[in-house]
């Protein structure tokens, strides 16, 4: 990572951290711009800035590093509805759209961000793209059995899935214990569609393709931030920093 994209991410991240509050259950993303938000947040924990905050970690990656600063922890058992998440992506548009799951967390973040009243997606400029699907493949989980099946029915719908592997070679394997396949479909006409599409599928357990859960996009580069925030149906733009 070059120091100015660094730069960046954390400028996001830290941007987005002043909307957490005292007292607030806080979902925490993981990735490698959501860790600047997760580490900001337990330095104003530790300086007694935010009080009685508890964590929802999206991954178990991200619990292990949120146990190691001393951020408490919860479930959404335990808290069924999340006050505000701060998360990654790997693309977002102006419309609030986005592609996650590079982490392989997709099924966990997509659970939090759908408890989450608020969602704040932390991305540096190269994120930003005119449709999703330009930059980044859909990371699809899917269930380990009929493997073959599922890839036919992604080449069905124009895609072309990738069994997604470890840098030694073997099946990257979530946490809940299913494998991803990376999905190239190009720039997407309608997201929404494709959405409707891969969810209709048994075995098929959940897809990158967040749409409609945003609430904020904190669009950073090394020299300015930009916030980009839904409103009821609307998309408001903030342009401060």
């Amino acid at each position: 990572m070059s120091p100015d994209v660094s730069i960046a991410k954390k400028k996001a991240a830290e941007y987005a951290v002043q909307f957490v509050r005292s007292g607030m259950v806080v979902g925490l993303g993981q990735g490698s711009t959501a860790v600047f938000a997760v580490r900001k947040i337990a330095a104003l924990l530790e300086a007694g800035l935010l009080e009685n905050i508890t964590g929802v970690p999206c991954a178990v990656s991200v619990e292990q590093e949120a146990q190691r600063l001393g951020i408490p922890l919860t479930t959404l058992d335990e808290h069924p509805t999340v006050d505000l998440t701060i998360d990654g992506a790997d693309e977002v548009t102006e419309r609030l759209e986005l592609i996650k799951g590079g982490g392989g967390a997709l099924l966990r973040e997509k659970i939090v961000a759908q408890a989450s009243r608020r969602e704040i997606i932390v991305v540096d400029t190269r994120k930003l793209s005119p449709n999703l699907g330009t930059h980044w493949p859909v990371p699809i989980e899917v269930v380990p059995f009929g493997g073959r099946s599922h890839m036919n029915y992604i080449r069905s719908l124009g895609g072309r899935a990738i069994l997604r592997r470890e840098k030694r070679g073997n099946k990257f394997i979530t946490d809940q214990g299913n494998f991803i396949f990376d999905c190239h479909f190009g720039p997407i006409a309608d997201p929404y569609v494709l959405s409707s599409q891969l969810n209709e599928r048994a075995g098929i357990i959940g897809h990158g393709l967040f749409l409609g859960l945003a609430t904020d996009i904190i669009i950073a580069d090394e020299d300015e931030v930009r916030h980009i925030r839904r409103e009821r149906t609307d998309v408001s733009r903030d342009e401060s920093v």
